[in-house]
């Protein structure tokens, strides 16, 4: 396993450096501060992909806001996505709050619109979705993102956040496995 792990990592493509994530952050940042500036947001990491792209968006919002977390997971360390497990829901209420949830990547939108029905559902106010990664796909997505940092093709990436087989989260840079 740890062979086809290094393999992985030896001959994908890089598709973003930090550079170019750290611009889109830097605009994502603007945009959110500008839209919940005043609107008391509780913020909902996305358990464990949107952990690094949260904690480098969260760095640069300038507004006051609560952080929860929330874990939804179709992959369970797979490269193809299942039903969905809830593995962690908020432990505070999400009765009339503004909820913002940061992931790393809007591929099908499966797992995000159910994350964001679940806010409704529970009451929230209103819902914003922040996703560093929009995939793009020739098919339609049942959610589209409030604020997107990068858009990749549609291929399988890691880094940042996203894994390949529960490895690579932590590759600085977004890459994309060879076809």
């Amino acid at each position: 396993m740890q062979t086809e792990i290094e393999n992985v990592r030896a001959t994908a493509e890089l598709l973003y450096n930090q550079a170019a994530i750290d611009d889109a952050l830097d605009t994502m940042a603007t945009q959110i501060n500008q839209l919940l500036v005043g609107r008391d947001p509780l913020v909902l990491c996305v358990m464990n992909g949107g952990l690094i792209t949260a904690g480098h968006l969260l760095t640069r919002l300038t507004i006051p806001l609560t952080i929860d977390t929330i874990n939804a997971s179709r992959y369970q360390n797979k490269t193809v996505g299942e039903e969905i497990e809830w593995l962690i829901k908020p432990r505070v209420s999400l009765k009339d709050r503004t909820i913002l949830i940061i992931d790393d990547i809007l591929d099908a939108g499966i797992t995000l619109a159910a994350i964001y029905d679940f806010c409704l559902n529970e009451g929230a106010s209103s819902v914003y979705t922040a996703v560093l990664l929009n995939k793009e796909l020739a098919r339609k997505k049942p959610i589209t993102a409030d604020f997107v940092g990068l858009n990749v093709p549609d291929r399988y990436v890691f880094g940042y956040g996203m894994d390949y087989k529960g490895y690579w989260r932590n590759a600085n840079g977004i890459y994309a496995c060879v076809e």
